[in-house]
């Protein structure tokens, strides 16, 4: 199903600020919110999408790429929005606080699993051109028999007796009270007396699981890429965390990158740097002809536009530079030899003498 315009679903136009897109999104959220529309599928589907929306534009970089690149850039980035209504609750906490006086209840309960890391070795070309991997992974599951509930049958979770579902304990000692985290249910709320018997109740198993990850083009060393729901699972059904993949790009053995430009050296002879010439340069794609001008030194650089890494960021390419070194011959014949002493003769330098064989000598 195509996405709506996020400007759209906020009813703003593009230059709205942080306080239009607030006002907006608590407008709908209100309308909206899943605890005044029990059961309604429509308000549920409009309460994830003024949340993805919000998501989006209330992040100053997620926007940037939203308006210049619209729902693909955000893809690219990894961002695919919400799963379910605890996946909002979690990231959005602190606003429904704001917004209507509650939402710290949930959100105590339901608490995000944690992140994973994995680096990620690629070749130089498949970094400045993208590509598509496949990839296996050690994680945690939620567990099929309880559904991550951690009980027998997947039956909910009971109350914690100690703190009565809040997750925290208060102790008074004289004029204070001191709350902790509640020594029963470790903050959790709730208890699993019946504990699941694959899993021991803790709701999830080890797997090892395939994952595919789309590699964009431009990314260098250190960029990172996220898969949204491919961590941890969280505790008692609660959303997985999020898979952060950091990328090492391997060094190419011609190639070298600055920026998104891309350097090469290119040997020429010294009568091509002398007198001018026609060569060809390895480009990442292929070679390219470059013409070089007379008396041309050696660490000069010429540019080829639109022949480096694509931009990660925005369209077009950055430019190849070739920088020209003169390649000493390591054998040459007679010939070439008395034309060279010929030609240091002219120009006063002082060259190693010729060596007579012994022949000559004895003549």
């Amino acid at each position: 199903m195509t996405k709506r315009d996020y400007y759209e679903v906020l009813s703003l136009g593009k230059s709205a600020g942080t306080d239009e897109i607030k006002k907006a999104y608590r407008k709908l959220a209100l309308q909206y919110h899943p605890d005044r529309n029990k059961g309604d599928k429509e308000a549920e589907e409009k309460f994830k999408e003024a949340a993805e929306a919000y998501e989006v534009l209330s992040d100053g970089e997620k926007r940037k790429v939203y308006d210049r690149f619209g729902h693909a850039g955000l893809q690219q980035q990894g961002f695919t929005g919400f799963r379910n209504f605890d996946d909002i609750f979690s990231s959005f906490g602190d606003v429904f606080e704001e917004f209507f006086g509650f939402g710290g209840n949930r959100s105590n309960r339901v608490r995000k699993g944690p992140d994973l890391r994995m680096d990620l070795s690629i070749d130089f070309l498949e970094a400045a051109f993208g590509k598509e991997t496949e990839f296996e992974v050690s994680k945690h599951e939620p567990c099929e028999a309880c559904h991550g509930l951690g009980t027998k049958g997947g039956a909910q979770p009971s109350v914690c007796s100690t703190c009565g579902g809040r997750g925290q304990v208060t102790r008074s000692q004289g004029f204070f009270s001191i709350s902790t985290t509640c020594p029963t249910c470790q903050g959790g709320g709730t208890v699993v007396t019946d504990p699941c018997e694959k899993c021991g109740g803790v709701g999830r198993v080890l797997i090892s699981k395939k994952l595919s990850l789309k590699i964009p083009p431009g990314v260098e060393s250190g960029s990172r890429l996220r898969l949204n729901g491919e961590g941890e699972p969280g505790d008692f059904g609660a959303p997985s965390g999020d898979l952060y993949v950091y990328l090492n790009v391997r060094p190419h053995e011609i190639f070298k990158r600055e920026g998104d430009d891309v350097v090469v050296l290119t040997p020429i002879g010294f009568a091509t740097a002398t007198l001018g010439g026609e060569v060809e340069v390895p480009t990442l794609e292929g070679t390219e002809k470059i013409q070089i001008p007379k008396a041309t030194q050696a660490g000069q650089n010429f540019r080829i536009p639109g022949k480096g890494i694509p931009h990660l960021r925005g369209r077009g390419r950055g430019d190849l530079i070739s920088v020209v070194y003169i390649q000493t011959p390591k054998d040459i014949n007679q010939e070439q030899e008395e034309l060279l002493r010929r030609l240091a003769e002219i120009e006063g330098e002082r060259v190693t003498v010729k060596k007579k064989g012994f022949f000559s000598r004895k003549k």
